[in-house]
């Protein structure tokens, strides 16, 4: 069977990630990644699954739609045995300063600039002030150029930005 991603998005509630998880499990179904968040009192969840076809992942998220939930399933192919995975270097990175039109699209496409890979992005808007946060793949070695990139960015957006190396041992 293939890996299936699964996307719950709706009006939030207490006890949603409890009703999709139970009603994946009830399936079969194994959840091997997954996050969610609620944006503005929206629940959005996605979560990659295992060892369940696509019908019967919908079938079980039906029930969902009558508390007003949408619930998306399609089938996602697995990182091939044996494919090598890039060393790279997780790095963290955070903007924040005034809302402006660009700010997540400048800074985002710096890191893709410098082959960043992003692995976890949050945005918030509080008042006047955007705040980014990015978890960071970088190739090993590109923190610097990095570094250099964001700094030209943050004065050209009026923004702070910083660049920190993870710490990998709590991962």
């Amino acid at each position: 069977m293939h890996e299936l991603a699964i996307t719950v998005i709706g009006p939030d509630r207490t006890g949603i990630v409890a009703d999709v998880a139970e009603a994946l499990a009830a399936v079969g179904a194994n959840l091997t990644d997954s996050t969610m968040t609620r944006l503005r009192g929206h629940f959005t969840m996605t979560l990659i699954c295992d060892g369940l076809t696509e019908r019967d992942a919908e079938r079980a998220l039906e029930p969902l739609a009558a508390a007003g939930l949408l619930a998306t399933v399609r089938r996602v192919e697995p990182k091939a045995a044996g494919e090598p995975y890039l060393i790279s270097e997780p790095y963290l990175v955070s903007v924040h300063g005034a809302d402006r039109l660009g700010i997540v699209a400048a800074v985002t496409r710096v890191i893709a600039a410098c082959g960043g890979d992003i692995t976890e992005l949050t945005t918030r808007l509080s008042g006047p002030l955007d705040l980014l946060v990015a978890e960071v793949d970088l190739p090993a070695g590109a923190g610097d150029e990095l570094a250099e990139r964001l700094a030209v960015a943050a004065a050209e957006l009026d923004v702070d930005v910083s660049l920190r190396r993870s710490d990998t041992e709590i991962l």
